[in-house]
């Protein structure tokens, strides 16, 4: 078998009595013909799939001309799921405001903010498992994700560990409130068949209040043995638990601890740690995690994080039988229980197939320098080549690409780099797409990529004859050859229709019609007009003659120009005189018959104008 197994964020198998992460296929086999005759097979991951080619390396004794195919054979589509996409944003959120968290403060601020902020990333994983309504990974996910927290994060001591890790337990074991539900709604509680079940389990989880609740009902139904219960009662009520807030001592709460019918048999046995009778009653525990935090509430309440390992891996032995193999979740809670971070943090990359879960919680582990020891050989920590596997992976996505962009931003060794590579990538479906992708490459100052699509979305408008579109994108790419390609276009509408088109974009030019000698002819021809259009004649004959003279105009616009020039002439306030001089050189320069009219037309009020001009009013 050729690349790894992987898990759906949204598929996960029950066993009984608990989560199974088992390594699944997304998609259906395929049968890859090189494959099937010894064939040298390589592959690449991409940010979404594997690609597998057969290489030209042969083997001893292979034959055959090849498979000249590339198979693509996984797929990830958690990042396609509508529900998952929220678990995507939303983490995305609290992924930029870990990175504002402040380095130079004190350790101790600022482990409650990353407690916190673990908290938050386990409730929008919550929130997410509540919306799918199914049996998900994100139960498992949110499982290690707790224990993480618990052991890494929060890194509680003796005698606050055990409360903290039973509240872990609590939380992902929720059977037994659904079988107390049943026993108190049925008529008889006390009789009904799962509630010496329910009790036991009560009193494994450590919830002796709700346990005492429970067989207040059984000393209700017998009279007779009112006293025993009472007692049972009272013995549970002084079951010794570890305040951390108190004023007692983690030694004094020991010394206190080690001093202290059938069923309430067993109860008894429970509370003085008796392991076969723990043991016998595994059924009701599920897991060997949980079989894990029984223990040490009933046998070794002050077991102190170091020793955590021994117990976890006694719990595994004990209670798998012999036949069974260690399933993937189980190796990973084992190497949290040993405080082996990166062995969790591998065993989850190959566990599951997206990196969402590994990318976060690295992150969050190394802002809590955790990870600091730990570079990989190719330069690249090992927070940093998580984020860029998952932010590549999100560039594929239609919509979620831009949430990539922060997570790059955030990567200070590589993020630049792969953010230029991953621009490029992002189909400009639309102009409103495009101006989103230019905005993030001129808040980064990436001129290359900015010049790019600018240069890509201007020929495309081009292309559909929206000329303003086409000039406003040549504009912000500071394409010059291009925006006087496009002023041409321009010049040659306005020949064909005597109007121009986007004059808002035209008229608003400002320093911009700089960018070439064409482009500011366009800009300066288009004010002629509007100065003529306000009958401002003096004005516009200026701007009219110094475009002449400046010889930007291109040649195939100079009998525009003279005709614009001819309605001047009868305006009192123009000079004939000037006007006429100026005239006159574009006409030597014109080898056209059909301007034999229009010499003569200038030749005649050129005559007037030094008549005029040279006469002294009396």
């Amino acid at each position: 078998a050729v690349g790894r197994a992987a898990l759906s964020l949204t598929s996960l198998h029950m066993r009984p009595g608990g989560l199974s992460l088992q390594c699944n296929h997304l998609v259906s086999p395929q049968n890859i013909p090189a494959a099937s005759h010894g064939k040298h097979l390589g592959f690449a991951w991409g940010p979404g799939d594997i690609l597998l080619f057969e290489t030209l390396y042969k083997a001893s004794g292979s034959a055959g001309s090849g498979c000249a195919f590339i198979h693509e054979v996984r797929k990830d589509e958690d990042i396609y799921s509508p529900i998952l996409r929220k678990l995507f944003n939303e983490s995305h959120h609290i992924f930029v405001g870990l990175q504002t968290i402040r380095e130079d403060l004190p350790s101790k601020n600022k482990k409650p903010q990353f407690v916190s902020i673990s908290k938050n990333y386990r409730s929008v994983i919550r929130a997410c498992m509540e919306e799918l309504q199914q049996v998900s990974i994100l139960l498992a996910i949110e499982l290690i994700w707790n224990l993480c927290e618990v052991l890494f994060i929060d890194a509680a001591p003796a005698g606050s560990l055990l409360l903290h890790l039973l509240d872990w337990v609590r939380l992902h074991k929720a059977d037994v409130d659904e079988k107390a539900r049943d026993v108190l709604q049925s008529e008889s509680p006390a009789e009904h068949h799962d509630y010496w079940d329910v009790v036991m389990s009560y009193v494994l989880q450590g919830r002796l209040d709700e346990a005492r609740q429970m067989l207040m009902k059984q000393a209700n139904l017998q009279p007779a043995a009112r006293n025993i219960y009472k007692l049972m009662d009272t013995l549970l009520s002084k079951m010794p638990f570890y305040n951390p807030g108190g004023n007692q001592t983690l030694t004094e709460f020991d010394v206190k601890w080690r001093h202290c019918n059938k069923h309430l048999e067993i109860i008894c046995k429970i509370l003085v740690g008796d392991e076969d009778t723990l043991l016998a009653h595994k059924d009701l525990l599920s897991t060997w995690y949980h079989f894990l935090v029984t223990r040490l509430l009933f046998c070794h309440p002050t077991v102190k994080p170091t020793e955590l390992h021994y117990y976890a891996q006694s719990c595994l032995t004990m209670f798998l039988d012999s036949r069974s193999v260690p399933e993937p979740l189980d190796s990973i809670l084992l190497a949290a229980f040993e405080f082996d971070i990166h062995q969790v943090i591998k065993d989850c990359s190959i566990a599951l197939n997206n990196w969402w879960f590994v990318a976060h919680l690295t992150d969050l582990l190394d802002h809590c320098k955790l990870l600091q020891s730990h570079n990989l050989h190719f330069g690249s920590n090992l927070r940093e080549f998580l984020l860029l596997e998952y932010a590549s992976g999100l560039f594929t996505h239609h919509s979620l690409w831009q949430l990539a962009v922060d997570y790059f931003d955030n990567c200070p060794e590589f993020g630049r780099v792969y953010l230029e590579l991953q621009i490029e990538r992002v189909p400009l479906d639309t102009e409103r797409k495009a101006l989103k992708v230019l905005r993030i490459c001129e808040q980064r100052q990436m001129s290359e990529q900015v010049r790019s699509i600018c240069k890509v979305m201007a020929m495309r408008a081009l292309r559909n004859n929206r000329l303003g579109s086409a000039l406003s994108w040549s504009i912000r790419a500071k394409d010059a050859a291009f925006a006087t390609l496009i002023s041409e276009r321009f010049l040659q509408d306005y020949c064909a229709r005597g109007t121009f088109s986007d004059l808002d974009l035209i008229d608003n030019l400002g320093p911009a019609m700089l960018l070439s000698d064409r482009l500011t002819f366009l800009g300066k021809y288009r004010e002629f007009h509007k100065l003529y259009g306000e009958k401002r004649f003096g004005e516009a004959a200026k701007l009219l003659l110094s475009l002449m003279t400046a010889k930007i105009a291109p040649r195939s616009f100079w009998m525009t120009l003279l005709t614009d020039a001819l309605p001047l002439l009868e305006q009192k306030e123009v000079g004939r005189y000037n006007v006429l001089r100026i005239v006159f050189h574009p006409i030597n320069n014109i080898d056209l018959t059909k301007v034999e009219l229009l010499r003569l037309a200038l030749a005649r009020n050129l005559a007037m104008a030094i008549v005029k001009e040279g006469t002294v009013e009396t």
